[in-house]
C-alpha cells in the first residue's frame, strides 16, 4: 500500500537533515495518514479512505465529504475522489430531476 492520501494525491517528500556541524544526510518526511470511514450524506453510504491529517482537517472545515469534493477540482484529486466526485454529481442531478 503506497503512502499517499487518497483524496489529495499527498505523498512522501525529501530533504535533508542539517547537522549543527552544517552536514546534510538525506531523508524522507512521511505525510501522517489516518485511516478514516468518512459518511457521504448523498450515497448514504460510509466511504473508508486513508487521508492525510490535512486534509481530514479540510473536509471538516467544507462540511463533510459531500462539500469538500463538491467544492474543489478534480485536477487536484486522485482519480479514486474524483470518481466518487462523479458519483455525487450524478446523485445530485437524479435528485434534482425527481
Amino acid at each position: 500500500m503506497s503512502k499517499r492520501c487518497a483524496i489529495t494525491g499527498v505523498g512522501s517528500q525529501s530533504g535533508n537533515n542539517v547537522s549543527h556541524s552544517n552536514r546534510k544526510t538525506r531523508t524522507r518526511f512521511m505525510p501522517n495518514l489516518q485511516h478514516v470511514s468518512l459518511k457521504s450524506e448523498l450515497l448514504g453510504v460510509n466511504v473508508p479512505l486513508r487521508v492525510t491529517a490535512a486534509t481530514l482537517r479540510s473536509i471538516e472545515h467544507n462540511g463533510g465529504l459531500d462539500g469538500y469534493l463538491l467544492s474543489h477540482s478534480s485536477t487536484k484529486m486522485t482519480t479514486e475522489a474524483a470518481k466518487l466526485k462523479r458519483q455525487l454529481k450524478k446523485k445530485l442531478l437524479a435528485k434534482a430531476a425527481a
